[in-house]
């Protein structure tokens, strides 16, 4: 499973396997405080989740917000994303570049990200330098300066940003179906923004974002690793607990219209584009719903994880009409996307169509074998705890999962595993998951007609 964030990484798992060709799980170093969670709040709303790791040396503090770009009002595509940006350029007691160089010297490393729901800052340094870090990571976050001449600088760095990943021909294409898919809900839209409203948009108005947003209800601080001693004592006179606990106004964003999928089917040509693709999207159920959740990651990885999974051995290993075939699951908080992609000559666009359309049909017209479904599990199992085997993994679910209210142990979506069976599965995901259902884009190279 996946968030969509500006950087897309695809789902891939290695796995060993036994004496019998049955696959099993990474013998991962996960402690029982490392997946179950301790969770408190501040005065003012904001979140605290830690995950003890003993053995490690290293802390991450990863700070999350609900602020990403589907809170952005209409005018402001690509805000959430620049205000990202223009954190890093100073803050009230930080200059720009300043901060980086302060974590580097303690031994550490930073980043930060922005998606449709959220966005998180982290770093990751030497347990001993935690408590030093977490005062710069919030005063970065918290109290950024945001003046006139940093930002028109920052500005042409996002525009260049985006006229990159619009001249990337895969990226065209997986943003081509989000539109077709969501073509009136700001997740339809790319993260990155729009040209024309970033050159409209002023220092004031990113500042009254960052107050809108940033504030003690919509932020959570997830830490993992070796928890420094009196790490309480310091959060509760920190500025995180110094941030008002709501803005005077109440943002609805993230209750907007509902998403309105639109199921279709489209044709598009993009120039540069290496191989013929054909994409189908489905919408699921939103991320608070992890039983369905858990199904659909079980029916990816039976449909399109391993050579052994129908899919791939069909259209690739036995026909091989096909570069690749993969399916993916992105949780979003409002619903979420399963989307295939097929890879292929353009002259078997045709042939792949059918043949996907064949191999999901049979998916519900006879009962699926427990062998697949047990493998299936196997997949999810692993999947689950290789994503948990550092401290920022670690710290990257607990704090997304508790900023939106889920507290529960990290491995506790493994629970609903055994509900999922050959007619579960059938009845709630896989009728679901039908050409009929969704959304297919088919993108081909230029120079050829359609």
């Amino acid at each position: 499973m996946k968030t969509i964030s500006i950087n897309r990484e695809l789902k891939h798992h290695d796995f060993e396997k036994d004496q019998n060709g049955v696959c099993r799980a990474s013998q991962a170093k996960l402690t029982e405080d490392s997946t179950r969670l301790i969770h408190w709040s501040l005065k003012n709303g904001a979140k605290i989740v830690m995950a003890s790791i003993p053995d490690t040396p290293l802390t991450c503090l990863d700070l999350w917000c609900r602020a990403g770009s589907a809170f952005e009002n209409p005018g402001e595509e690509g805000l959430a994303h620049f205000l990202e940006h223009m954190v890093f350029k100073g803050s009230s007691s930080l200059e720009a570049g300043e901060f980086d160089l302060q974590i580097e010297a303690l031994g550490g490393s930073s980043n930060a990200a922005t998606g449709f729901d959220d966005v998180h800052f982290y770093v990751l340094v030497p347990s001993k330098s935690a408590l030093q870090a977490l005062e710069l990571l919030l005063n970065l976050v918290l109290t950024p300066k945001i003046d006139q001449e940093a930002f028109c600088l920052e500005r042409e760095v996002v525009l260049e940003e985006i006229a990159q990943y619009k001249d990337q021909p895969d990226e065209q294409a997986f943003q081509k179906l989000l539109e077709s898919c969501w073509p009136q809900h700001p997740y339809g839209r790319s993260i990155l923004g729009k040209e024309a409203s970033l050159q409209r948009l002023n220092p004031a108005q990113m500042r009254a974002f960052h107050r809108q947003h940033y504030t003690g209800e919509n932020c959570c601080l997830a830490i993992s690793g070796s928890i420094p001693k009196g790490i309480d004592h310091v959060l509760k006179k920190s500025l995180l607990a110094k941030l008002p606990k709501k803005a005077t106004e109440r943002n609805n964003a993230i209750q907007s219209p509902s998403l309105g999928f639109c199921k279709g089917r489209k044709e598009i040509i993009i120039p540069r584009l290496e191989t013929a693709r054909l994409m189908i999207a489905w919408q699921l159920s939103p991320a608070k719903d992890q039983k369905m959740i858990m199904g659909a990651d079980i029916a990816t990885s039976l449909l399109a994880e391993g050579r052994r999974s129908r899919l791939v051995k069909h259209l690739r290993e036995n026909l091989q009409l096909v570069e690749c075939v993969d399916m993916d699951l992105t949780v979003l908080e409002q619903g979420s996307l399963v989307m295939l992609e097929a890879l292929c000559k353009e002259d078997q666009l045709e042939n792949v169509e059918q043949e996907i359309s064949k191999v999901l049909k049979e998916t519900i017209s006879s009962p699926i074998r427990e062998k697949e479904i047990q493998r299936s599990y196997c997949l999810v199992r692993n999947g689950m705890y290789f994503n948990l085997e550092a401290a920022c993994h670690v710290a990257n679910q607990a704090g997304s999962q508790s900023l939106w209210d889920r507290d529960h142990s990290l491995l506790d979506p493994l629970k609903h595993i055994p509900y999922w069976n050959s007619k579960t599965l059938q009845e709630n995901i896989l009728g679901i998951l039908q050409p009929s259902q969704g959304f297919t884009l088919i993108a081909r190279p230029s120079g050829n007609q359609i």
